[in-house]
């Protein structure tokens, strides 16, 4: 029997070394494909940072294809990262949105894009060092099971890949801990065995996401005014990009108690500020939906949902809202629901599908 052709995208990083050698020992012919996405790199951002997909971790991941005994190729997705990630990142920021940047890449570079050149190739699948795991379910549908360790389990920025992408995906790593991934690479000898998890926006290594988008969208966000929530000037923003929904640190503002940002309002240049009561809610809307262990539902249908990465989780009532929309509804009231960001509804250990804040 022929053995199936995999393409792994290789990071350079510790957990997408060991998916490549757990499939080669799986049977697969592995192929490893690192994606250059964003255009340069100074010596000092290589290394202090790294990158996930930078010049270091093209030299990391060639070096580790070697040895493993399998090909290395580089591929070039830089214009589409520019498109689907960098300009939506700075797009949504100048919109009053926070963005997941994260979760566009998967879509559709790590995914869209790299699983179409690699089917094009006469791949059968394409592999990453995500934890999670992919069951079809006895529906017939794809669907994304919580990894095996919580702690780094990463289904919540993988929410909104397709039956299609999921039906020819391997996330290997996902059946493991971080600690068992790590044994296994030094164990291989493999370099980057000890090499640190990347944790920030990989194109935004300083983290200065406000001096970024003024540098490479070529505008100069102006100040505006802070305000109350009931619309009384308290002072002066540096301007709209620097803040979030929640954030209390760095607002300059003397208030003698905590106060934290409540809204955002583009259209106006106002940071509405309150109290941190004020940024507790029980119901969100969500748009741009993907459904995924389940189809759309046809009522109320009970979740456990997460509004970001870090965030763990609560129960709640979901209903589709004028066809293409969700209105969902928490027991309990939950902290700083922001828009731009990721809803993602969990059924058991399983994601049900999940959509974007409004």
């Amino acid at each position: 029997m022929e053995k199936k052709r995999v393409v792994v995208g290789m990071s350079g990083g510790v957990d997408s070394s060991v998916a490549a050698w757990l499939l080669k020992e799986q049977g697969y012919e592995v192929i490893g494909v690192t994606m250059q996405i964003w255009p340069e790199e100074t010596p000092e951002d290589v290394e202090e940072n790294g990158g996930c997909c930078g010049l270091s971790a093209v030299e990391d991941a060639r070096r580790v294809a070697q040895q493993l005994s399998i090909p290395h190729y580089v591929m070039n997705f830089r214009q589409e990262f520019q498109e689907k990630v960098i300009d939506y990142f700075m797009d949504e920021y100048l919109h009053g949105r926070t963005p997941n940047p994260c979760i566009a890449c998967n879509r559709y570079v790590k995914w869209e894009a790299l699983l179409e050149r690699s089917l094009s190739i006469g791949a059968d699948y394409i592999a990453t060092g995500h934890y999670a795991q992919i069951e079809q379910l006895p529906s017939g549908r794809y669907a994304l099971k919580k990894s095996a360790t919580a702690a780094k389990d990463q289904t919540y920025a993988l929410y909104n890949l397709t039956q299609k992408q999921l039906s020819h995906t391997l996330m290997p790593v996902g059946a493991y801990t971080k600690e068992e991934i790590r044994t296994f690479a030094k164990q291989l000898g493999l370099l980057v065995a000890k090499k640190p998890d990347s944790q920030e926006i990989c194109f935004v290594p300083d983290k200065d996401y406000a001096r970024f988008i003024e540098e490479h969208a070529k505008v100069k966000i102006p100040e505006g005014n802070f305000v109350w929530t009931d619309g009384s000037v308290i002072g002066r923003h540096k301007g709209i990009t620097h803040y979030t929904i929640g954030q209390r640190k760095g607002l300059g503002l003397s208030m003698g108690r905590p106060v934290v940002v409540t809204e955002i309002r583009p259209e106006t240049n106002e940071v509405v500020i309150g109290e941190t009561t004020d940024v507790f809610c029980r119901t969100l809307y969500a748009d741009r939906l993907n459904w995924m262990a389940t189809e759309a539902p046809t009522g109320e249908q009970r979740f456990w949902a997460k509004i970001r990465y870090n965030h763990g989780g609560a129960l709640c009532s979901v209903r589709m809202f004028d066809g293409e929309r969700v209105e969902c509804t928490f027991d309990e009231p939950v902290r700083a629901v922001t828009p731009g960001q990721a809803v993602v509804f969990y059924h058991g250990e399983y994601v049900a599908g999940g959509g974007t804040i409004l």
